[in-house]
């Protein structure tokens, strides 16, 4: 049985759902920081994307199943690695996955940018975070998510100066996310969450799913490559074909 204290912080009642009375606002941090909405539902769908979320972490005094901190309860479908006809290995669901489901996190090694471009050879396995996220993916992202484009302004502010970017290689090491395909009409997108530190230039890189999803389609996010991006060690631009088949692909992938 579903009990509202256990919702958020144990901050208590709600107007609405998802948007915490504005005397409760003040005691739940969490709640605060993504400017006094849940960005999740009852069911631990996305409802608000943002280009950043904050979950309640482990200096909050809420229970584990907290409705936010879905990312960190972990992998909820039945996912699968399988061999495409043209893309090599891909990730599918057994079981059918409803909009704004959390699918997986993308993990790998994390690196300072100036080492992930001495690394070539792997460069669909690199994502950037960060810095670079907010300049790329979250532009990306606004224009597949309504509402986003206001939300990545009003955090585009100021955060102190910090410059140093960091990516994520999974080339060698990763988890599922490592084998999730790029599409240009993908039905995944990339969401930054922050629950186990306050540095936004690492934040934790979470897949969503921006579609009520069918057993076994395939599984795709963009990887927002722009066209002549990629260089090699020598300064040349690298370019590799696109092989999504969908009817909007833009026929390289960088």
């Amino acid at each position: 049985m579903f009990s509202l204290s256990a919702f958020v912080c144990q901050i208590g009642s709600f107007e609405e759902p998802n948007v915490v009375k504005t005397k409760e606002r003040r005691n739940c941090a969490c709640v605060a920081k993504n400017g006094g909405e849940i960005p999740y539902n009852y069911d631990g769908n996305i409802v608000y994307p943002k280009s950043l979320i904050y979950e309640c972490g482990p200096l909050c005094k809420c229970p584990p199943a907290c409705y936010l901190r879905v990312t960190q309860r972990g992998i909820r479908f039945k996912l699968e690695i399988f061999k495409t006809e043209s893309r090599g290995w891909g990730v599918r669901s057994l079981s059918s996955i409803p909009s704004g489901s959390f699918i997986c996190e993308y993990v790998g090694e994390l690196l300072e940018d100036k080492e992930a471009e001495r690394r070539t050879g792997n460069d669909e396995y690199l994502f950037d975070i960060g810095n670079k996220y907010d300049n790329t993916l979250a532009e990306g992202m606004s224009k597949l998510m309504p509402g986003m484009e206001k939300e990545k302004e009003e955090e585009d502010g100021g955060d102190g100066g910090e410059t140093t970017g960091f990516t994520v290689d999974a080339a060698k090491k990763g988890n599922i996310g490592r084998f999730i395909n790029h599409s240009c009409s993908p039905n995944l997108y990339a969401q930054n969450v922050l629950y186990d530190h306050e540095d936004k230039r690492i934040p934790h890189v979470m897949l969503f799913a921006m579609d009520n999803i069918p057993p076994l389609q395939e599984l795709t996010y963009h990887y927002n490559y722009m066209i002549d991006q990629v260089r090699d060690v020598n300064g040349n631009i690298k370019k590799k074909i696109c092989y999504c088949g969908s009817s909007e692909c833009t026929g390289r992938l960088y």
